[in-house]
């Protein structure tokens, strides 16, 4: 088997950075210790674990990192930031490996795009997600009309969904933070 070394990539390089500064976070720190794939909770369902995402950046395989359904599996739980012992912000850095593949157009599956920017719309709106209309947003721009609708009136009987959405308090300092985003450049995704 024939090696070959290849240069360094100075966009790659800016990319990671990037990332590090949007997630406070050093990719170098990791020294695949493993302690965040072992505590993970979704691990089993990740194509790679939280480690391996984080070796591919060390190794500048951004559109591989970008691409990973991993990112999106993530749930942002913690367990991983929490177990390592360098003091990685794994979940922050999934957060801004989402945020940048949204921007890029990595997107694997179009109904991620749809289901985060229709979470966001009512975060902002209701100062919470209201599941009856986030099902109603998804199933619309996803045009699955009737997705999951046996579930409805079985959740509904037993309380677990509400027709209206629920009264928050802060309501308007959720809006002014979406607003403040905007402002600074930032978009919702």
């Amino acid at each position: 088997m024939e090696r070959v070394l290849v240069a360094p990539n100075p966009a790659k390089k800016e990319f990671i950075r990037r990332i590090e500064r949007e997630s406070g976070t050093e990719v170098s720190l990791c020294y695949q210790c493993g302690k965040c794939a072992a505590g993970c909770p979704v691990a089993f369902a990740m194509d790679y674990t939280p480690r391996q995402v984080i070796r591919l950046l060390q190794l500048e395989l951004v559109d591989e990192a970008l691409k990973a359904e991993s990112i999106w599996i993530c749930a942002t739980c913690e367990t991983c930031t929490a177990r390592c012992p360098r003091g990685v912000d794994i979940a922050s850095l999934m957060d801004a490996m989402r945020r940048e593949a949204l921007a890029q157009g990595f997107v694997t599956d179009k109904k991620v795009a749809s289901f985060n920017q229709a979470f966001l719309n009512l975060v902002e709106k209701y100062g919470r997600v209201h599941e009856v209309e986030l099902t109603l947003q998804f199933n619309l721009k996803t045009g699955q009309l009737f997705k999951d609708m046996d579930l409805g009136l079985p959740m509904f009987t037993r309380g677990k969904v509400h027709l209206l959405p629920a009264a928050v308090k802060g309501r308007q300092e959720v809006k002014n933070i979406f607003e403040r985003v905007r402002q600074m450049g930032g978009d919702r995704s």
